[in-house]
């Protein structure tokens, strides 16, 4: 009889929970526990960024499959893993929702509290991917006017949609990071790149945590306006003077909507089931009756600034998740692992 295949789990990832126990061996454990001794005899590593796969980990292992619930891979030696025959798939654009939301919440919420009106500003998009065309198409739905930069996109479709991050930068009213980490975006937003921006422009960080020289960022707080971070260098470990400077602080959770995590698990679920030619899970969607599971549908036409806001601010009450991170930020891990997915809005452009 053919053994099964063996699969580890990191725990975090919801909606796993007896799918392939009738055709493997698996394994859950927590993120910290994912180490070299504890993949040797696996075939499948289902895991997250909080899993640095590389050859330190994976050399001398079983493993042919990495399936990560994640949108980028740069937690991942993805030339080390190819020169060693390891397969690689993620979940690119699973929670571009949720991160969109995300930016939204926290600009009307911020503005509310600082009474800054929005109507008529530039909303600048650095990145314009999965995450970046959904912040353009409800940044364009509320009014605001939107600069785009990307220049990939822009070198491939009409330039003339897009423009270069000088004049993103010295234009826009609201800077909103959506880069993938790479050796072309790590330090991105450095001191030129702040000085360049507005004087009391808004800057939002929700992508990762490296592309910003957060040093260079504290020194240019004192100039700009409401600064907004979710992701950090060094996480779990964050810069607490940084923490102690900005507006809103979380614990890279943008993306956690209740939608985003079933679009991701989905997609791990159906690369391994491709690899292991499990045919019954090839289309595989966690089946919820959660009230949760179905997202909020949000008419944008004729609401104000202040109703809008409310709404946002009540589907996702964005403070209370930077007031319980800032109680505890070491607890930066534990508080995303326990972290309650909010319902996702669904926008209604009409």
């Amino acid at each position: 009889m053919t053994p099964k295949p063996k699969i580890i789990v990191d725990k975090a990832i919801p909606f796993m929970e007896g799918l392939f126990e009738p055709y493997a061996d698996v394994v859950y454990l927590t993120s910290d526990a994912i180490v070299a001794d504890a993949v040797r005899d696996a075939d499948v590593l289902i895991t997250r960024t909080r899993t640095k796969c590389d050859r330190e980990l994976l050399e001398g292992s079983k493993v042919k499959l990495i399936a990560s619930a994640t949108i980028g891979t740069d937690h991942i030696d993805m030339s080390w893993c190819d020169s060693a025959g390891i397969i690689v798939r993620n979940a690119p654009g699973c929670n571009s929702g949720g991160v969109m939301e995300y930016v939204f919440c926290a600009l009307y919420g911020i503005a509310s509290r600082k009474r800054i009106k929005l109507k008529g500003k530039t909303l600048g998009v650095v990145g314009v991917g999965n995450v970046g065309k959904k912040v353009v198409a409800m940044a364009k739905a509320l009014g605001f006017k939107v600069l785009m930069c990307d220049p990939p996109r822009a070198k491939e479709e009409d330039p003339d949609d897009f423009c270069d991050l000088k004049h993103l930068l010295a234009h826009s009213d609201i800077v909103t990071m959506h880069v993938p980490l790479d050796d072309t975006t790590r330090k991105m937003a450095d001191a030129k790149f702040f000085k360049k921006m507005k004087k009391g422009a808004i800057f939002i960080n929700a992508s990762r945590g490296e592309i910003v020289d957060e040093s260079a960022l504290i020194d240019a707080i004192p100039r700009l306006g409401p600064v907004i971070i979710d992701t950090w260098t060094g996480e779990p470990n964050v810069n607490i003077d940084l923490m102690e400077k900005v507006d809103i602080a979380t614990p890279h959770i943008a993306g956690y909507s209740y939608q985003g995590k079933m679009n991701a698990t989905a997609a791990v679920v159906r690369a391994t089931a491709r690899f292991l030619k499990i045919e019954s899970l090839y289309e595989f969607f966690p089946s919820d009756n959660s009230p949760l599971a179905s997202a909020v549908k949000l008419h944008l036409a004729g609401l104000s600034q202040g109703e809008i806001a409310s709404v946002l601010s009540y589907n996702y009450p964005i403070f209370t998740d930077d007031f319980l991170f800032r109680l505890d930020p070491r607890g930066f891990e534990e508080y995303r692992e326990a972290y309650s997915y909010r319902r996702e809005i669904y926008i209604d452009y009409n």
